[in-house]
């Protein structure tokens, strides 16, 4: 049972750390995202999914060692929370205090990946919502309405007010 707390612990103090340098990943992404450098967030995003394969690996390596600890304690592996290993130590400090560490560190970084994710996701839907401001903005220009202009048989020109030829002139 030792060993199976030992290696618990080190799962998750490895998913901790996984954990925290995909939360610095995030935070170097929010002025990336501001500043609008498609190229950086590009190289992020690369970066941060190789962390989470990397994350997705330890997950499964954790899954595994709680269900041989909840096998051992002959526990439902589906019940049996960090939480309640951390309160079955009482008469292990060291292991108790080691588990509730690394469960600690987790939850912070985890909790501090979300913050970051939600105000990286505000600051996305804001740059979309000019994106399209901008298109919808062009789109209008290009609709401008026809002019009263007649020709000598009394058919209209069809000129429309705005940009001629509805595109961008670089002589203006």
């Amino acid at each position: 049972m030792a060993s199976l707390m030992e290696n618990l612990i080190a799962v998750l103090e490895q998913e901790s750390s996984e954990y925290e340098g995909l939360l610095e990943l995030s935070q170097k992404k929010t002025p990336v995202i501001v500043s609008g450098n498609l190229e950086q967030l590009q190289k992020i995003t690369d970066d941060e999914q190789e962390l989470v394969g990397r994350i997705s690996h330890l997950e499964k390596k954790r899954t595994e060692v709680t269900a041989d600890i909840a096998n051992v304690l002959n526990r439902d592996v589906n019940t049996l929370k960090l939480t309640n290993l951390i309160d079955m130590l009482a008469a292990r400090p060291v292991e108790q205090a080691k588990l509730a560490e690394a469960h600690d560190r987790l939850q912070t970084a985890v909790r501090g990946l979300q913050r970051t994710n939600e105000q990286n996701r505000e600051l996305l839907a804001n740059a979309l919502e000019m994106v399209e401001f901008e298109m919808n903005l062009l789109q209008a220009v290009k609709a401008a309405p026809e002019t009263a202009n007649y020709t000598r048989g009394a058919y209209n020109t069809g000129d429309t007010m705005g940009v001629p030829g509805g595109g961008f002139d670089a002589k203006q």
